[in-house]
């Protein structure tokens, strides 16, 4: 990332509803919760990616964040998202095609097959985010943590080893209490539907281009402020 963000302010809209998905294989399953304001008025585990996405209705969600690959690979090619955020050193599972994916009998990317659900079950509502930029009406997009935590502390800062302290203590700096967030699953559930804030305001960055879905997360250039 070019640069550090400061300190998060609090988020003042009160009544802005987003929400944020954590994506799990078929036994550890998916977690959501969702942000009303700077309150956490969702938070569970459940493995049904349709379920999911009437919550997300249900509660009013404007967008949500989903912590798995909205594109699969191109042949020779991958996924210029992927390529674009190693460039400033933020490194990720490489997304392969989805025949290669299916062929695999390892079961490791059942994950992603999981999140392509997700992705399939919220299509008639909440839209994948395909503009560098939001332009209003239900969306959801990609993300994944590692990247929000690069982009709020600076890729230098950010440790994988201290994201159990780090991730909880963006929220805090946020406005979000972590307390009832028991998991790292859950705690990454709200970075993404943290950084949904981001996006509906104009304060996020986008990697990637249409064809290979985009990836986005936080601005990295000014600090947070509606």
């Amino acid at each position: 990332m070019r640069a550090a963000l400061t300190s998060p302010r609090t988020v003042r809209d009160s009544s802005l509803t987003v929400a944020g998905i954590d994506i799990g294989g078929v036994r550890k399953g998916c977690h959501l919760v969702v942000l009303r304001g700077n309150a956490i008025v969702c938070n569970i585990r459940r493995g049904d990616p349709e379920n999911l996405a009437r919550m997300c209705e249900e509660l009013g969600a404007v967008a949500v964040g989903i912590d798995s690959p909205c594109r699969w690979g191109q042949p020779q090619s991958g996924r210029l998202a992927e390529k674009a955020l190693a460039k400033e050193r933020i490194f990720s599972f490489a997304t392969p095609t989805r025949e290669r994916a299916a062929a695999n009998t390892s079961g490791f990317y059942g994950w992603m097959f999981c999140g392509e659900r997700v992705y399939q079950a919220l299509a008639a509502t909440h839209p994948l985010l395909s503009d560098v930029g939001y332009a209003g009406g239900k969306v959801c997009f990609e993300t994944f943590p590692h990247a929000i935590t690069c982009a709020m502390l600076g890729t230098a800062e950010a440790s994988a080893k201290r994201k159990r302290v780090q991730r909880r203590q963006l929220l805090r700096d946020a406005g979000i209490d972590p307390t009832p967030l028991k998991s790292i699953d859950a705690v990454d559930a709200a970075l993404c539907a943290l950084t949904a804030t981001y996006v509906i305001a104009g304060r996020s960055e986008a990697y990637g281009d249409t064809e290979g879905g985009y990836i986005f997360v936080p601005a990295s250039l000014r600090p947070f402020d509606f």
